[in-house]
Formats: C-alpha cells, structure tokens, sequence
C-alpha cells in the first residue's frame, strides 16, 4: 500500500489545485444550484448562478469570519446567506437595510413610510416547479434605480401582511421573490450581514429537471435585474 507521503509527491500537483479550487470557491467565487421555487420568477429549479463572494467583504475560507470589508448590501441585492434557523445556505432578495422601517399589507412592500412601487406584470403565468406546475401572478417591483420581478400565489395565504417594524444595525430583512412561497425573514427574522456568503450576480445556465435535465436555451446569462 502506498504511503501518504508517496501518494502527495505522485499526486502533489492535482491536490494543489482541488485545494485552491476549494479555497476560491469558498472564499472568492462558486456557483449555486437552485433547489426551489422559492425566488420565482427570477430564480427558477434547476437554475445555476454566479455569486460573488468578495463583493462586500474578504472572507477566511469556509467560515463566516470576516477579515476585511468593503461594501454592503443594498436594496434590490440578491444574496446568499447561512440561515439563523438552521445554518442552511439560502438565496433570498435585500428589500430593506438596516434603519429602515419597513411593513407588508396585501403583498406590498411599505418601506419608510411610502409603498414600494409596482405594476401587474402578468396575471396567470405558469412555471414548472418542485411542487408541480405554478400559476404565478407576476408583479414589477421597483426599489430605486433596480427593478425586479415578484410573484404572488392566489392559491396560497402566507403571511401577506405584518406590522411596521425598524431593521436594526448590521442586518437586512430578505423576502424571496416568490412572495407566498419562501421562508425568508417573515419567519427566520433579519439577517445578520456577518451572515452574508456573497451576491447573486446572474444565472450562468439552468437544466430543466424535469425533462432528463436538459439545458433551457432561454435561461444563459442572466440578469437578476430587469
């Protein structure tokens, strides 16, 4: 049987690189699977996509130990996070920051005062899901200069409505786009930004799970924003 030591010196080379390989996704950039329809109709199943995990801050690989930062999330990012709940990696939208107040009635978005504007896209679209096939109202949302697409659920009642409530320093309060189907901070609470693992920046490709994985050809580089 060969000896460690044997197998690095034979093999030194292609560990190095699964080691940096590692290091750089940890720490620099990776891509993410979507598992669920939780960011429709931005995000669908079976969607990969960038996240830049130097745009706020530096990183210790494979912790949420910061050693430096540089930036911060603002309305309208679409981040990645360990949950609160259960350590969980998820993908969910900033929709307020910190010293913002910031309440929901009906599905929209009251932030500071004054609603978060938005239009009736589409009143039946239907999108294939974990749960079967979606029949999404589709809404524009806009937060500042950044607009994006949201979805209702008519079908579905989760927590359309909550009170005015201030975001305190250092955390964001994140909804998923597909707003009666996500568990964001309507029931894990405000995120911490030490949290943060990065920022979604597009979708680089998608595989249709239900038809053998195929590539769609619509869902190749991607925009998180309209």
């Amino acid at each position: 049987m060969q000896s460690m030591a044997s197998l690095w010196r034979q093999h030194r080379g292609f560990l190095l690189f699964i080691g940096l390989m590692m290091v750089f996704r940890s720490a620099v950039a990776d891509w993410n699977y979507v598992p669920s329809s939780s960011m429709n109709p931005t995000l669908v199943q079976g969607d990969r996509v960038l996240v830049n995990k130097v745009a706020y801050s530096l990183r210790v690989p494979f912790s949420l130990v910061h050693l430096t930062r540089w930036g911060a999330p603002e309305r309208g990012d679409v981040i990645t996070f360990d949950s609160p709940a259960d350590e969980v990696n998820l993908i969910k939208r900033v929709v307020a920051v910190a010293g913002d107040r910031v309440a929901m009635r009906g599905n929209q978005l009251i932030l500071n005062g004054v609603p978060v504007p938005r239009t009736l896209q589409d009143a039946h679209r239907p999108v294939d899901s974990e749960l079967g096939p979606l029949d999404l109202q589709v809404w524009r949302e806009s937060q500042g200069s950044v607009r994006y697409e949201t979805a209702n659920l008519p079908a579905m009642n989760q927590l359309r409505d909550f009170a005015p409530i201030t975001v305190p320093a250092g955390h964001v309060l994140v909804l998923g786009d597909s707003r009666d189907n996500s568990r964001d901070s309507r029931y894990i609470g405000f995120i911490d930004v030490e949290r943060i693992t990065g920022r979604a920046e597009r979708v680089v490709l998608s595989h249709n799970i239900d038809r053998v994985y195929l590539p769609r050809a619509d869902r190749w580089w991607l925009s998180l924003h309209l």
